[in-house]
């Protein structure tokens, strides 16, 4: 019980925090990635690399921060979008600075200082597009939506799962035991379920005929980003990515899904002319 307890407080402080974060503000919003990203890059990279290399891996997660901050300002106040070019001076430094290693025998460890960027500081930083509009205005709503469907599809995946799922198949038995296609297809459900209520709510001014496509795509994304952490972990060998949230874990494992899902939306809002 009082792990339960424990569980519940944290996950409703937690969840308070990104909702305050998401709509206060565009300056709580930039802190509040930027605190994410942080967190989530100095757990894979422990993850990945464990304790070696510490100075680099601490340059890969500035690089990370300044890649999303830079593009944030941009779009914020309306800069040169040249000044996203600093990121790429800052790459440049980071492959020169693992050149400085005397000892070359863990230099294939490098490799996860790029996959950390890619997986993790890239989705991130897209997340500007979704905040902020074409003359700088912040509106954190689409986010939150976004993060709403996440939430959703998480739900129902586990509530149905948990209902069904010794009916089922597994999902993915060699990557994560316990999902299965019972889940999965409760999740779908549940999120585009989510999806029209936001349309419904006007916290998405989307027709209704795209949000159900972007709840869809959403899901699928999120699933795979589920399972993809799943499988870092299964081969770092480690149950959780951090203890960060008492109760719930890293935030890695709060945000797998989110990682793989935001991307995804983006993409979708883009090529369809919504964003």
């Amino acid at each position: 019980m009082n792990n339960t307890v424990k569980r519940t407080l944290s996950g409703i402080c937690f969840l308070a925090i990104v909702i305050g974060g998401l709509l206060v503000n565009k300056y709580l919003y930039a802190a509040l990635i930027t605190f994410m990203m942080v967190t989530m890059l100095y757990e894979f990279y422990r993850m990945t690399m464990g304790e070696l290399f510490p100075q680099t891996r601490a340059l890969a997660i500035v690089l990370g921060c300044c890649s999303f901050l830079t593009l944030f300002f941009v779009l914020a106040f309306r800069l040169d979008i040249r000044l996203v070019g600093v990121s790429a001076i800052l790459l440049l430094v980071l492959m020169v600075s693992t050149l400085m290693v005397k000892d070359k025998a863990d230099f294939k460890l490098f490799s996860f200082l790029y996959t950390g960027l890619l997986y993790i500081a890239a989705p991130l930083t897209l997340s500007s597009f979704v905040v902020l509009d074409q003359a700088g205005n912040f509106d954190g709503r689409p986010m939150l939506a976004f993060f709403i469907i996440i939430w959703a599809s998480d739900v129902g995946a586990y509530c149905v799962g948990m209902l069904l799922g010794k009916y089922s198949k597994k999902l993915f038995p060699s990557v994560s035991p316990k999902k299965t296609w019972a889940g999965f297809w409760g999740g779908l459900v549940f999120a585009v379920l989510a999806g029209l209520i936001l349309v419904w709510t006007g916290l998405w001014t989307y027709p209704w005929y795209h949000a159900i496509i972007l709840s869809v795509i959403m899901h699928v994304a999120g699933v795979f980003g589920d399972l993809f952490e799943s499988q870092w972990k299964r081969v770092c060998e480690i149950k959780d990515s951090g203890n960060i949230i008492p109760g719930h874990g890293g935030m890695m494992d709060r945000f797998d899904s989110a990682l793989f899902a935001i991307p995804a939306g983006v993409i979708y809002l883009v090529i369809i002319g919504l964003l």
